[in-house]
């Protein structure tokens, strides 16, 4: 250690090599032992030492972080990735770093956004010579491409009621499934003037979306409890028309009628106004079930409103609608200082065959039969 400190890297070696073979299994006497290589400019006798170092401990996080910055000073890109991403995962489970160790992180988290960034490069140069796919395919490349960079989470369905297995797990739904948007989207206006005329009359039609029972415990959805920063307006709720609703907006009501919506006694479909105040937000969640595909039309949309689903983030377009897969995490927020308002429905999951639609029809009409109350929702 005096020789390491005095930076004589022949006599440090020496002496590590010495300690090596009186004790062997000793992992900090082979680390030091590649520090004094390190000092010697010896990256072979480094990689020998701290290679021996994690073959006595693969959790040995100092050998790690020297391994990986190592190969990032041999030019060992590949390898160097691979290492530093080893080293942020143990990182993340230490308690605590000292500023020193914290600075190395980060400058080889800076190392490694670059070669990402080299690696971004030569993909979507290669994605670029490919025209051929289709919106499906496109989707499924691009988050393909953005997972293998680590620029991006894959998101899983979490259903709190009922999970239908083996289903893709998509964020959104290519519109290609849904060529009755054309018509919904072709009635913006008709459904625009009806929802403000619910809005700007007096009346108990609106109502907050969240309504906890008493007793509840406070959790991320409290503030919204009770409150119309998110209110709803139901046309249609567990397939049930609410008929004061559908009386003050026929032409919606109508529109609604035609669709080919998913149909399930007790259950759907449901249809409602939602409407979210300046300054508000939905909190990230999951739906009940993954049968289910929501669409939403957007109808009235300020600047600084946005939508999640997984990974992607849009923004409404008002009269335009899109489709998502609510078992996967999304949240909806609106920094405006005005309301923003969609319309909300529920559609059949296009990956469903009518014979599998109609195996989720019995099952919950057994369900209902079977149960005091009814099955799942």
């Amino acid at each position: 250690m005096a020789a390491l400190r005095a930076g004589d890297a022949a006599v440090a070696i020496a002496a590590f090599m010495r300690a090596t073979t009186a004790d062997p299994d000793a992992g900090p006497l082979w680390r030091n032992l590649a520090h004094a290589h390190r000092l010697a400019g010896d990256a072979e006798g480094e990689r020998a030492a701290l290679n021996r170092a994690l073959s006595l401990d693969r959790l040995d996080f100092a050998a790690q972080l020297r391994l990986a910055q190592l190969h990032q000073r041999q030019g060992e890109e590949t390898q160097a990735l691979m290492a530093w991403n080893a080293v942020e995962q143990l990182a993340a489970q230490l308690p605590a770093l000292s500023s020193e160790v914290a600075a190395e992180l980060a400058s080889g988290q800076a190392y490694c956004d670059g070669l990402r960034g080299k690696l971004a490069l030569a993909a979507e140069a290669a994605l670029t010579l490919d025209k051929g796919r289709d919106e499906t395919e496109e989707r499924r490349v691009r988050a393909f491409v953005d997972q293998a960079l680590g620029r991006r989470r894959v998101y899983h369905n979490q259903c709190a009621g009922v999970f239908y297995p083996f289903l893709p797990e998509d964020e959104y739904f290519d519109r290609r499934h849904f060529p009755w948007l054309d018509e919904l989207e072709a009635a913006t206006p008709a459904i625009q003037a009806e929802l403000r005329g619910l809005l700007d009359a007096p009346g108990d039609l609106i109502r907050p979306y969240v309504r906890f029972e008493e007793g509840t415990p406070d959790n991320e959805w409290s503030p919204l409890d009770g409150s119309l920063d998110w209110s709803a307006c139901f046309l249609w709720e567990y397939g049930e028309p609410h008929r004061a609703v559908v009386e003050r907006c026929p032409q919606t009501a109508a529109v609604l009628e035609r669709l080919p919506l998913a149909r399930i006694p007790g259950r759907a479909p449901n249809a409602f106004f939602s409407v979210l105040r300046p300054q508000s937000k939905i909190p990230p969640h999951t739906g009940v079930t993954n049968t289910r595909a929501i669409i939403h039309l957007a109808l009235e949309v300020p600047p600084g409103c946005g939508f999640r689903v997984g990974n992607e983030t849009r923004e409404w377009v008002e009269g335009k609608a899109f489709a998502f897969d609510d078992s996967i995490e999304h949240e909806a927020w609106n920094n405006s200082d005005q309301r923003r308002a969609v319309l909300i429905i529920d559609s059949w999951n296009p990956h469903l065959s009518p014979r599998e639609q109609d195996a989720v029809l019995r099952y919950f009409a057994a369900a209902d039969s079977a149960l005091v109350g009814g099955g799942p929702r």
